[in-house]
């Protein structure tokens, strides 16, 4: 698993060895050190106390499957705690593991509390390298049969996950995508998104064979053993046609069911642009032939 990480600077918060602490050689240098631990005490109990106010999971599951539900992050400060908790109130995981994609708005601090809950597991990429790269390092760190892509930003309702997983539990299929277009979803992009995904989507089953209406999804359910299938590369948003696409030339049919879906707007955060629109488009040709 550890040559799957990939060479990047990574830190895991189920790693325990620490080094032992340096003692100051001066009175100034102890007292510099003594506000410096003040001031990170004062923080990180700021953070918890936030935390606290939102109940953590009873742990129950409601489901057979063992479930790896990975989380992406980059610079989530206000979501991140609540999509936890929404999912651990789900009841259908078996393990939470979060990729911090080098964020910059005090996510990582609140990372480091929520890490010290039995059920996640915290792993920070030392620079920022894409959705893509983040789910490639919590993809290696999985140890579910089935894993399961949630975003961090709220769009996505891990009420679902019923749904999601039941034709999983049923043997019907080994991948099930959450479709945001689909007859009986709540969805509510806008036009210009609606446009974008369906005209990607279109390409893709062009190119793959698939009958999707949402390749563009967050919501990926699929049983873990796929991925020793094939590899993946694409560091950003290409992740979703290059899977697409491999999972097709590995002779998967994905099964589709609706969600709900709640959009965000740029200023609230939404990250994905017409860059990554383009990547798609080169993706879909790149993996689809």
């Amino acid at each position: 698993m550890a040559n799957t990480l990939e060479s990047l600077t990574l830190f895991s918060t189920k790693q325990h060895d620490k080094a032992a602490p340096q003692v100051p050689t001066s009175d100034t240098e102890y007292l510099k050190r003594m506000e410096t631990m003040l001031s990170e005490a004062e923080s990180t109990l700021a953070t918890a106390d936030a935390i606290s106010t939102l109940p953590a999971s009873n742990k129950r599951k409601r489901t057979s499957l063992a479930v790896s539900v990975v989380i992406p992050v980059y610079n989530e400060r206000d979501t991140i705690v609540e999509i936890v908790r929404r999912v651990q109130a789900a009841e259908m995981h078996t393990e939470i593991i979060i990729v911090d994609d080098y964020s910059l708005d005090g996510t990582r601090r609140m990372l480091l509390q929520l890490a010290q809950e039995p059920d996640i597991e915290v792993l920070m990429h030392g620079y920022n390298r894409g959705k893509g790269a983040a789910l490639r390092t919590a993809f290696a760190a999985a140890s579910g049969d089935v894993i399961l892509i949630q975003d961090a930003d709220l769009e996505y309702d891990p009420n679902d996950y019923a749904k999601l997983l039941e034709p999983l539990e049923q043997g019907t299929t080994n991948v099930v995508y959450g479709s945001r277009f689909l007859e009986g979803a709540q969805q509510d992009p806008s036009r210009l998104h609606r446009f974008g995904n369906w005209l990607l989507t279109a390409l893709s089953n062009r190119l793959t064979g698939q009958k999707l209406t949402d390749m563009e999804t967050c919501y990926k359910v699929f049983r873990r053993e796929l991925l020793d299938e094939f590899s993946l590369e694409q560091n950003r948003f290409g992740f979703e046609p290059e899977f697409t696409a491999k999972l097709s030339k590995a002779g998967e049919r994905i099964t589709e069911v609706p969600i709900r879906y709640d959009s965000r707007s740029y200023d609230s955060g939404k990250k994905i642009g017409l860059r990554d629109g383009l990547n798609a488009l080169w993706c879909i040709a790149r993996y689809g032939w």
